[in-house]
């Protein structure tokens, strides 16, 4: 998958990976992807629903050992 933006939020908790995620998408142009990348376990259900409420799209999320991925490609 090409990954046009990345963006680390690991160490940092509820709400802030979400709000970093959601300054990044705003400066993005529509249809690029955005990888984020997390510690907190909060976050797996602030990006389901997110992309839900959204309409940008989830295309993948991942957790390895306490780090979770998400995969945003920009509504």
């Amino acid at each position: 998958m090409k990954i046009d933006e990345k963006l680390d939020t690991c160490g940092l908790n509820c709400p802030l990976p979400l709000l970093k995620a959601k300054q990044a998408l705003n400066s993005m142009t529509s249809g690029l992807v955005l990888e984020v990348i997390s510690t907190d376990p909060g976050s797996v259900r602030d990006f389901e629903v997110f992309s839900n409420q959204s309409g940008h799209r989830l295309l993948k999320s991942s957790e390895d050992d306490g780090v979770y991925c998400y995969w945003l490609r920009k509504a």
